[in-house]
């Protein structure tokens, strides 16, 4: 069984928990110690459960709860050397640290990882698929744009957690200043609602059985958007599509159901 869970997503905090028997990973931590360990106690899971925290890249969002986890737990840290550089201010005296290849398979104990190189404004950023060798679950956020590597990559998965991140009408018409709707909305920065959209036509959804959008702005989306734009995608009912949010996450998910 290979099931998973958000902790929360979004831009105030990013975590998701990944398990195949008993092999627990925590993929990025953007939140502070505390209130790490008290969403982990609301999802039955204690912190010294883990048995290794995979960081996808070095904004704040998504590593500055890192540390401080991973030295009181003595939990290993998994990252690209770029990663490594760009956050070593910040990943300090780590009681393991683990490099991988953004190109090569690697596993921890019962689950295999594949990562995904991907377009965003960071120095080695990485996406990962996951597998306990019978199913496939997929992780895709904080990526600027659709590339034919991605595409090739994220066929028949029986769950995709997916970023959804903007709406382009409801970021145009934002308050946010022009050089941030660039950043946003530009190859290097996150998916909309309409690129979410155009994966999921290229890529074989047969298998599909969770699709969770995810790192939806606050201030420049909405579900509605995201399950309609989605499930039209998917040509599948709204209800279907489940949406990860920034205050709870989303609860156990199995890809075998």
């Amino acid at each position: 069984m290979l099931k998973f869970a958000s902790l929360g997503s979004g831009s105030k905090g990013n975590a998701t928990l990944v398990q195949s028997g008993n092999t627990l990973l925590l993929i990025d931590n953007g939140f502070s110690l505390k209130e790490t360990e008290k969403r982990l106690a609301s999802f039955g899971k204690q912190a010294d459960e883990i048995d290794a925290i995979l960081v996808t890249h070095e904004h704040g969002d998504h590593v500055a709860g890192v540390g401080r986890l991973a030295k009181k737990y003595n939990i290993p840290v998994w990252l690209t050397e770029g990663t490594r550089k760009a956050a070593e201010k910040t990943l300090t005296d780590l009681p393991s640290l683990k490099i991988f290849n953004n190109h090569e398979f690697f596993s921890i104990d019962a689950i295999q990882i594949e990562p995904v190189t991907v377009p965003h404004d960071a120095r080695e950023p990485s996406q990962f698929i996951f597998s306990n060798g019978d199913q496939r679950l997929g992780l895709l956020t904080d990526t600027g744009s659709i590339t034919p590597h991605i595409i090739s990559l994220y066929d028949h998965c029986d769950a995709l957690i997916l970023e959804s991140n903007h709406d382009d009408q409801m970021l145009a018409q934002s308050v946010y200043p022009q050089h941030l709707k660039y950043r946003i909305s530009g190859r290097l920065g996150h998916l909309g609602n309409h690129q979410a959209a155009e994966l999921l036509t290229k890529v074989n959804t047969n298998k599909l059985k969770h699709i969770i959008a995810a790192h939806l702005s606050e201030q420049n989306n909405c579900t509605a958007r995201v399950k309609s734009v989605l499930a039209a995608a998917l040509g599948c009912e709204e209800s279907w599509i489940e949406i990860a949010d920034q205050e709870n996450g989303f609860v156990w998910r199995d890809c075998s159901d």
